[in-house]
C-alpha cells in the first residue's frame, strides 16, 4: 500500500483507519480491533500518522512510533472543523487525516511513560482532595444541624477529626455522633493516602532538574512545578511565552472587528488542572504582595484598581510565561531588579 498519511480515530476496542496517498486518494478505510492495531501498523511502510490527543493517545503514539512512523497528536478542538456532515468514526478518521497535513496545525507533544505516571499521581491526589472536601463539608453540615458551627478553614475541621477519632465527642445525640465519627475516620484515611501520594511526588521532584528550576518561581511550589514538568515534554513547541500561557487558557479572548479591538475574559481552554494550580498559587502569593507592596509594584498597582481574583489570574498568566522562559532557556528564576539598584 502506497499510504503516506493515516488518520486514526481512537476508541476502547474498535479503531477506525483512514489512509491516503500523496495525491489525497483514499487507499485504505477500515476498522481495526485492538489486537489488530500493532500488526497492521507493523506491516505499513513508515508514514505520517495523525491522532487526536486523548487519554490513550500517548500510549498508542509511543507504540506506533516504534515502527518508524511519524506520529502527531492534535487537540480535538482543532480537528473538529475538518469533520464533514454527520458524526461517525469513519468521518472522524478522515478529518484527522486532513487536519494532520495542515501546515498551520498545532500539535501536542507525546508524553513518556514516566511523565504519564507522575500525572497519574497528580490526578489521583486531586481526586482524593476533592473527596476530602466533600467529607469535610458533610461534617460541617451535620454539626450545624445541632448548633455547632466550625470556624472557616480546613485546619479547624481536621483538628475536630483528630479529636473525634481519639474519642472526644461533641454534645450531640449518640446516633448523630456515630455518623460524624464514620465521616471523621474516612477523612483520616484520606489524609494518610494524600500524604503518601505527596511523598511520591516530592521524591520525583527531587530527581527532576526541570521541576526544581520551576520551583524557584515565586508562587510555584513542588506540586505545581512537578505538574508543569510532567505536562510539558517539549516547551520549544510553543513559539513564545504568550502562546504557552494561551495553551493553559490564561490569556484573554479577543473580539476585534472594524479596527476596534476588545479583550474579554480568559479563554479557559487547555489544561484545566495546571491553570487551577497556577491561579491557586498566585492567590496565596497575593498575601505577600499586600504585606510588601514595594517588592511587588506591578501587583500593588493592579490591586488598587482590580478585584483580587482578577489580579491572581493576571499573576498566573505572568507566571506561566516565566515558566516557559525557565523551561526553554534551562535557567532558574531571577527576580527583576529596579534600574536604580541594577546600576549601583
Amino acid at each position: 500500500m502506497n499510504v503516506t498519511t493515516v488518520g486514526l480515530d481512537l476508541a476502547k476496542n474498535v479503531f477506525q483507519v483512514h489512509g491516503i496517498d500523496s495525491t489525497g486518494k483514499v487507499i485504505v478505510r477500515r476498522s481495526l480491533r485492538r489486537r489488530q492495531m500493532i500488526p497492521f501498523f507493523g506491516r505499513l511502510d513508515p508514514c505520517l500518522i495523525g491522532m487526536e490527543a486523548c487519554g490513550t493517545s500517548h500510549y498508542w503514539a509511543r507504540e506506533i512510533a516504534k515502527f518508524g512512523h511519524e506520529v502527531k497528536l492534535m487537540p480535538p478542538a482543532y480537528v473538529k472543523p475538518y469533520v464533514k456532515r454527520g458524526k461517525t468514526d469513519a468521518g472522524d478518521a478522515e478529518a484527522i487525516a486532513e487536519a494532520v497535513r495542515r501546515p498551520t496545525m498545532r500539535f501536542v507533544a507525546i508524553k513518556s511513560a514516566e511523565q504519564q505516571s507522575v500525572l497519574a499521581l497528580h490526578r489521583t491526589r486531586d481526586l482524593l482532595v476533592g473527596q476530602r472536601t466533600q467529607l469535610v463539608n458533610m461534617i460541617r453540615a451535620q454539626l450545624a444541624e445541632f448548633g455547632i458551627v466550625l470556624a472557616k478553614g480546613i485546619q479547624h475541621t481536621l483538628g475536630l477529626v483528630d479529636r473525634l477519632v481519639e474519642g472526644v465527642v461533641p454534645d450531640i445525640p449518640s446516633l448523630a455522633c456515630k455518623i460524624v465519627i464514620v465521616l471523621a475516620e474516612q477523612i483520616r484515611d484520606l489524609q494518610l493516602r494524600i500524604g503518601m501520594l505527596e511523598d511520591e511526588i516530592k521524591t520525583w521532584f527531587r530527581g527532576n532538574d526541570l521541576a526544581q528550576r520551576l520551583e524557584t518561581i515565586p508562587g510555584i511550589g513542588i506540586i505545581t512545578a512537578s505538574a508543569l514538568a510532567a505536562s510539558v515534554p517539549d516547551p520549544h513547541r510553543f513559539t513564545s511565552a504568550r502562546q504557552f500561557a494561551a495553551s493553559l487558557g490564561l490569556t484573554p479572548k479577543a473580539d476585534s472587528s472594524g479596527g476596534r479591538e476588545r479583550m474579554g475574559r480568559i479563554s479557559k481552554m487547555g489544561d484545566r488542572y495546571l491553570r487551577r494550580l497556577l491561579v491557586s498559587g498566585m492567590t496565596s502569593q497575593l498575601q505577600s504582595a499586600r504585606r510588601k507592596p514595594d517588592a511587588y509594584p506591578w501587583v500593588a498597582g493592579l490591586l488598587a484598581r482590580k478585584p483580587n481574583k482578577l489580579v491572581a489570574v493576571a499573576m498566573a498568566n505572568k507566571a506561566a510565561r516565566i515558566a516557559w522562559v525557565v523551561m526553554t532557556r534551562g535557567e532558574v528564576y531571577r527576580a527583576h531588579r529596579p534600574a536604580t539598584e541594577a546600576t549601583v
